[in-house]
C-alpha cells in the first residue's frame, strides 16, 4: 500500500487486506485470496442475506455484520496533526493489551497511515504477531532503553502490511526492570529515544510518524513507566468481566500518579471494551458499567470473544491479514477507525 496524504486515507475493501503476504509458518490449507475471490464471496454474502430471515438470530448477525463491513470499505481516516502516542496498558493480565496493540496498529496500517509498534513486554507477543523477529540475539527495545543504541537501528518492517513497522522485545527485556534502576533519567529514556528516531526520520526524507503504539507488560514497573513517559495518550483495553472492573481504579491512580509527577502532559483518552460475549449479562452489565462511568472514552466499537483472534498470533499474523472476514478483523478495523476520528486533533 502506498504511502497516502490525509485526505486519500482510506481503510481498504477486505479484499485488500487479503491479499498481505502470509508467512512461510502459514499451513496451506489457510490461503491468501485475491480480490477477486473476496469480491465475490462478498456479493455471495449479500445474496446469501437476501434469502435469510432477517428475523431469525443468523440471519440478524449476518444482515448486521454487511452493513457494518459496507460502512468501512472507502471509509476515510485523516491523518492526526501530530504523532499520537498511545501506551496501551492495564496491569490486569490477560485483557487483550496486546492483541489490541497490533490488530489497531495494523487497522491503521492498512488505512495508509504511518504505525511503530513498541514491544516493551519481555514476552515479545507483539512481536511474534507482527512476524518479526526477537531472538536473544537480535538488536531490540532493551538495546535502547539499556545501551542507548538508536532506535533506528532496531525498528523493523511488519512483512504482511506496508507502513508499519515494529521495534522487538527480545528476552533481555526481562532483567532491564533491575538495569534501568541505576541508569540516569531512568524513567524518560524511551521518550528521548522516540524523539531523537523522529528527527532521524525527518533529516533522512522518511514521512512522519502518525501512530506509534506502545505494547506493555502486565505490571507498573520501570518499563510501563518509561511508556508512560513518552506518550501523550492511554489506551486502556477492558475485559468483560468482573475482575477487570476491579483493577481498574488502580490503574487510574497510578496513571495520576504519572501526570503528577513525571508527565502533565499524558491523558486517558481511550477505552476498549474487549472479549465481550453477547450472550451474557456479565458482559453486558460491564459494558453498561464502564459506558456510565467513562462515557466520553469508551469506543462504540467493541472486540467480541473471537478463535480467530486467538489463532492469528500462531501464525505470526494479525487477524486482519490471518482473517480479514472474521467479525474480529471487522471490530478492530472498526476500533481503528474510530480511535483516528475521535483523536483527529490531538498530538
Amino acid at each position: 500500500m502506498s504511502n497516502l496524504d490525509g485526505s486519500n486515507q482510506r481503510i481498504p475493501p477486505f479484499g485488500a487486506l487479503g491479499s498481505a503476504q502470509l508467512s512461510n509458518s502459514q499451513p496451506k490449507s489457510v490461503s491468501k485470496k485475491s480480490n477477486s475471490t473476496v469480491s465475490r464471496e462478498t456479493k455471495s454474502a449479500r445474496s446469501v442475506i437476501d434469502e435469510v430471515d432477517d428475523e431469525s438470530p443468523i440471519g440478524r448477525e449476518l444482515a448486521n455484520e454487511t452493513r457494518r463491513r459496507e460502512k468501512l470499505v472507502g471509509r476515510k481516516l485523516p491523518k492526526p496533526d501530530k504523532t499520537r502516542v498511545l501506551t496501551v496498558a492495564n496491569q490486569k493480565g490477560g485483557v487483550g493489551k496486546t492483541t489490541t496493540t497490533v490488530n489497531i496498529a495494523a487497522g491503521l496500517a492498512a488505512a495508509g497511515l504511518q504505525v511503530l509498534v513498541i514491544d516493551i513486554d519481555p514476552q515479545g507477543n507483539a512481536s511474534t504477531a507482527l512476524g518479526i523477529d526477537h531472538r536473544a540475539e537480535v538488536a531490540s527495545i532493551y538495546d535502547v532503553l539499556i545501551d542507548d543504541v538508536p532506535l533506528h537501528e532496531v525498528v523493523a518492517p511488519c512483512p504482511d502490511l506496508d507502513n508499519l513497522i515494529c521495534a522487538p522485545a527480545t528476552i533481555h527485556l526481562a532483567g532491564a526492570e533491575i538495569e534501568l534502576v541505576s541508569l540516569v533519567a531512568r524513567e524518560q529514556r524511551l521518550r528521548r529515544a522516540l524523539e531523537a528516531y523522529a528527527e532521524h526520520r525527518k533529516q533522512t526524507g522518511l514521512p512522519r510518524l502518525d501512530y506509534v503504539l506502545i505494547d506493555c507488560p502486565p505490571s507498573l514497573g520501570l518499563l510501563t513507566v518509561n511508556a508512560f513517559c513518552a506518550a501523550f495518550e492511554v489506551l486502556i483495553p477492558i475485559q468483560c468481566e468482573y475482575y477487570a472492573l476491579e483493577g481498574l481504579s488502580q490503574l487510574l491512580k497510578n496513571i495520576g500518579m504519572i501526570q503528577k509527577h513525571l508527565n502533565a502532559e499524558l491523558e486517558v483518552s481511550t477505552i476498549l471494551l474487549t472479549m465481550y460475549d453477547g450472550r451474557t449479562n456479565l458482559a453486558s452489565q460491564v459494558a453498561a458499567d464502564v459506558r456510565s462511568h467513562f462515557p466520553e472514552k469508551v469506543l462504540t466499537a467493541v472486540i467480541p470473544r473471537s478463535v480467530r483472534i486467538s489463532e492469528a498470533p500462531s501464525y505470526q499474523q494479525t487477524v486482519l491479514t490471518y482473517d480479514p472476514s472474521s467479525s474480529g478483523a471487522l471490530s478492530y478495523l472498526e476500533a481503528a477507525a474510530e480511535l483516528a476520528e475521535r483523536g483527529v486533533n490531538r498530538g
